[in-house]
């Protein structure tokens, strides 16, 4: 049988210990890292992508990394019914009518009523997401742990809106109070992955959500939902924005991976970085529709820690020579604490230990999160893609 194979991310590149502490030492300079391909520290690779590529699928996108990764999303709607569990209860429905002045005649209670129903955040089961990377299986802990966190930013995006329709995915699913829309996101990566494909990913499932078409809705109220035959006149999930004004448009959510090296900030990092940074970061934004006079502004929806191979234990090293465990071994007593066995030796790679300081963490989501930071670069990048 062959050996498991483990995650990229987690798994220390095959360079020698003195290039991985010049590489740390380059990337944690006082005055800016030094990167090993010369991009700068908020510089992403140069990436090809385009849309609508898979016949059949409501949305698709493929995008296409400089180091040879590749990625392809499609995106399929099917109508459900909605259980009665999970359904807006009738009394808060008609208050949300009121509220929205549905309560005129048959046509203006139909119209009040499809308003209400909207007001409706939908359900997280109704987005299902698979991964399918090779040289993996569907339940290993690379592709399982990438698409729970992928989809617990998209169904977690309506969190903190005023409007139901802010960015947020769940409430766009929700036809009336007895039907709902559930999407199927399929993620095929092409090539085994050269480094952690998170952003690669993530990308291409927002540009395939962004490219995503539903049929239009014919039918009022709580009628059973009838669908205009005529794809041409099928409504994006995300509407497009106006020609006066482009920024003003609610989009999918985007999760950027950001490292440290010392106090240092570093943007879609190699898998040579990720190997010696001191912390890794999943960071996840969106972008809410903007108000009158003023743009979306992006908000933040979660923040994951990765551990890097600095911090986790290469297999086979038994507990008595593992520092992490101060070479206890089952069944004896610690060893009383003397000197460290491990001294620093200049030029040689090791591992720093202990967490990192609240600034360099505020540091990283500030750059990404601050008007015209990293994420407004990003999804104005984005933005540029033909998704017609």
């Amino acid at each position: 049988m062959a050996p498991a194979q483990q995650t990229s991310a987690s798994q220390t590149p095959h360079i020698s210990p003195a290039e991985l502490s010049y590489l740390y030492d380059s990337l944690a300079l006082p005055e800016g890292p030094i990167r090993p391909d010369g991009r700068s520290p908020t510089q992403f690779r140069p990436l090809t992508a385009e849309t609508g590529i898979v016949p059949g699928a409501n949305g698709s996108a493929r995008i296409g990394f400089a180091d040879g990764s590749e990625a392809i999303v499609g995106v399929k709607a099917e109508v459900e019914r909605t259980l009665a569990s999970d359904a807006l209860d009738f009394r808060q429905l008609q208050e949300l009518q009121q509220d929205d002045g549905g309560a005129g005649g048959d046509d203006d209670a139909g119209e009040g009523g499809r308003d209400g129903s909207q007001a409706a955040t939908g359900q997280s089961a109704w987005v299902q997401m698979s991964i399918e990377i090779p040289g993996f299986r569907d339940d290993d802990a690379l592709p399982v742990f990438l698409s729970e966190m992928m989809r617990e930013s998209l169904v977690g995006s309506n969190v903190g809106t005023d409007s139901p329709m802010a960015g947020g995915l769940k409430s766009r699913l929700v036809i009336n109070r007895r039907w709902h829309w559930r999407l199927y996101i399929d993620i095929l990566l092409l090539s085994p992955p050269a480094s952690y494909p998170l952003p690669l990913l993530s990308l291409t499932t927002h540009l395939a959500l962004l490219s995503t078409r539903l049929p239009k809705l014919k039918s009022h109220g709580e009628e059973d939902p009838l669908f205009d035959d005529d794809w041409n006149a099928a409504e994006y999930l995300y509407p497009r924005p106006s020609k006066q004004n482009l920024t003003r448009q609610a989009r999918p959510p985007v999760t950027l991976l950001v490292v440290s090296a010392g106090n240092n900030v570093i943007f879609d990092p190699t898998r040579e970085e990720i190997a010696v940074a001191d912390a890794v970061l999943a960071v996840s934004i969106a972008r809410d529709d903007g108000k009158d006079g003023d743009d979306g502004h992006l908000k933040l929806l979660s923040i994951r820690t990765i551990d890097p191979p600095s911090r986790l234990t290469n297999h086979g090293i038994p507990n008595s020579e593992n520092a992490a465990t101060l070479a206890v071994v089952a069944g004896e007593e610690p060893p009383p604490q003397t000197a460290p066995v491990e001294e620093n030796v200049p030029g040689v790679w090791k591992p720093s230990r202990g967490g990192v300081s609240r600034r360099v963490i505020s540091k990283m989501v500030k750059m990404v999160l601050e008007k015209g930071g990293v994420g407004d670069e990003v999804m104005e990048g984005l933005a540029g893609v033909d998704v017609s």
